[in-house]
């Protein structure tokens, strides 16, 4: 790239977040992975900040710092938790803690890179959603802040618009990840089943929806904002049971 840009992505630690990671940084970007943990790669222009993005206060100071030392052009707001329950066994901390990581922490840290995008007048803004907002069981607290997080970047895009920043939403079905292990056993009747009923017929991988990332990231595309890409082999538009 002939220009500098620099990505924050959270959860870059591992997973998903982490293929964002790779795939930035092989396209040129210089990348600021905020997570619990250090990244999981090495690279000259990979930093990690160690943050619990369900912490508001820690969240709100780790944005503060990084637009402080950084011209951030882009934030990746990869990180999320799923806690299933079924509706009576939901509980509201649960729903608050949610809140915070998928929507909360977002807007801490694009209000703390705001000033500089604006500055620039240029920004890219992708925020990670789930297929699930869609509705799945035992995804009350899980869905609604993933549909949230839909409604919030149609509204940052209208916004942000006339600024040259777009705002956009990747939103995953079934992908192989710790995360996803954590809820459905790995090499389970289980799993084999989820996949069965994808009408790609297979699991998504961690590649499949760091591109779409890329994407929505990149400078040229500067013409397309406010939408949603579901990354999940069919399943938005046919059914799923996990």
């Amino acid at each position: 790239m002939s220009k500098s840009y620099t990505a924050v992505v959270t959860g870059g630690s591992a997973g998903i977040g982490a293929e964002i990671c790779r795939q930035m940084l092989d396209a040129g970007y210089d990348v600021i992975s905020l997570a619990r943990r250090d990244a999981e790669i090495s690279h000259p222009r990979l930093r990690s900040v160690k943050v619990d993005l369900l912490d508001a206060a820690a969240t709100e100071q780790a944005g503060a710092e990084i637009a402080r030392d950084h011209a951030v052009t882009h934030v990746i707001h990869n990180a999320g938790v799923i806690w299933p329950h079924l509706l009576p066994d939901v509980t509201l901390d649960e729903l608050q803690g949610l809140t915070q990581i998928h929507l909360g922490s977002a807007i801490s840290l694009v209000q703390a890179c705001l000033p500089s995008m604006r500055q620039h007048q240029f920004g890219r803004i992708v925020l990670m959603s789930s297929r699930g907002a869609l509705g799945l069981q035992t995804r009350t607290a899980y869905s609604a802040t993933k549909a949230g997080m839909i409604g919030m970047a149609r509204t940052w895009a209208l916004e942000l618009a006339p600024q040259g920043i777009t705002v956009n939403v990747v939103a995953p079905g079934p992908i192989q990840t710790d995360m996803f292990y954590d809820v459905i056993p790995a090499g389970s009747e289980r799993e084999q089943n989820i996949a069965k009923g994808i009408p790609v017929q297979r699991l998504g991988r961690a590649d499949d929806v760091a591109r779409a990332v890329m994407f929505f990231s990149d400078p040229a595309n500067g013409f397309v904002t406010g939408q949603t890409l579901y990354v999940c082999g069919g399943a938005s538009i046919g059914s799923i049971t996990i």
